[in-house]
């Protein structure tokens, strides 16, 4: 506990001092689960010096039996902590065009940035472990993704608007599981995590265990360690890809959500590493989505002239037309088109 309590104060050291005076507001993202219920006692410790104040939020994704129930019980246990507000919130997970795992993400963070939102918490708190972090990584390999999906969940991030932190990527399931029962605590456990027909169950209970026993013990421990290296890489090399996007834009004055133009000349120039970027990042500024590999593979590609001249469809309904060179732009420029 005493381990969990030093990773809860570093995440929340650094909050901001509020307008109105009164103490800084963090909720628990708490399903009942074993992760969740140690974050929140915790963290509840700080409320009880009289360093902030804790509250939490519940999400019922309704997709198991029973779940009303548990939100129930999990509500209850919070207030006995001395949660303070403790808001249960009931989402309907829609899975078009996504799977369950990312249909039920998707419907939680909705859920919860309006929930933050509406308390005026200055942060939301996730009990995602160690040993998530692992699996995460692990994912990410076997998808053949990059270095951003390689750094795995970072310790901290925003969604529109709402401030994210992870205090235990550094702390295990098993030590979160003892801080339960040292603290008398009867978690809930999902019926999901063992169900190998998903690909994170698959690997937390089938392919993480065989690599264990074929490599050696300390494979999670490493690809944890992975991501911390990463993570900060990740951040140093987005950082660097946002001043060449900055540079590259014709129109820097326009808001995110108009269309956007891009100087071919300054796009082909850019290192590798930083045109790719430059070129999600035009995608998301235009108001689609971040490109899949291959997606974005092809758009490189376009963008250094292979090809006919469009248009290219982009995830998340944007356009992309590449335009001849003109006195302007001896290279041509690139527009990103966002359809509603």
């Amino acid at each position: 506990m005493a381990r969990a309590r030093r990773a809860v104060g570093r995440a929340i050291e650094e909050l901001p001092a509020r307008h109105d005076g009164r103490l800084p507001l963090v909720l628990i993202a708490c399903s009942g689960g074993p992760d969740s219920l140690a974050l929140a006692a915790a963290t509840a410790h700080f409320a009880r010096r009289g360093k902030l104040r804790v509250g939490a939020a519940i999400i019922d994704h309704q997709m198991q039996s029973g779940s009303a129930d548990v939100t129930e019980s999990t509500a209850r246990v919070l207030e006995d902590m001395g949660l303070e507000p403790v808001i249960s919130r009931r989402v309907t997970v829609d899975r078009a065009g996504h799977g369950p795992e990312m249909a039920a993400r998707l419907a939680r963070y909705d859920a919860l940035n309006d929930i933050a939102r509406q308390t005026g918490a200055d942060a939301v708190l996730l009990g995602h472990t160690r040993n998530d972090q692992a699996e995460t990584v692990l994912l990410g390999l076997a998808r053949g993704s990059g270095t951003r999906s390689l750094s795995g969940m970072s310790p901290r991030h925003t969604i529109d608007g709402v401030q994210y932190r992870r205090p235990f990527l550094n702390v295990t399931r098993e030590e979160t599981e003892e801080i339960c029962r040292a603290e008398g605590l009867d978690p809930w456990h999902d019926p999901s995590n063992s169900d190998t027909t998903l690909m994170r169950s698959k690997v937390r209970h089938e392919v993480l265990p065989w690599l264990e026993d074929h490599l050696g013990p300390g494979v999670s421990n490493a690809l944890a360690r992975t991501a911390s290296v990463l993570n900060a890489d990740a951040d140093f090399l987005d950082e660097q890809a946002a001043e060449f996007f900055r540079r590259a834009r014709l129109d820097p004055a326009a808001s995110s959500s108009e269309n956007l133009e891009l100087d071919g000349g300054a796009v082909q120039a850019a290192p590798a590493a930083m045109r790719r970027r430059m070129l999600a990042q035009a995608c998301v500024a235009a108001g689609g989505e971040t490109p899949t590999f291959e997606r974005l593979s092809a758009l490189e590609q376009f963008a250094m002239g292979y090809g006919a001249a469009g248009p290219l469809q982009m995830a998340g309904k944007v356009t992309v037309w590449r335009r001849r060179a003109d006195k302007h732009c001896a290279k041509g420029r690139l527009e990103f088109h966002g359809t509603a």
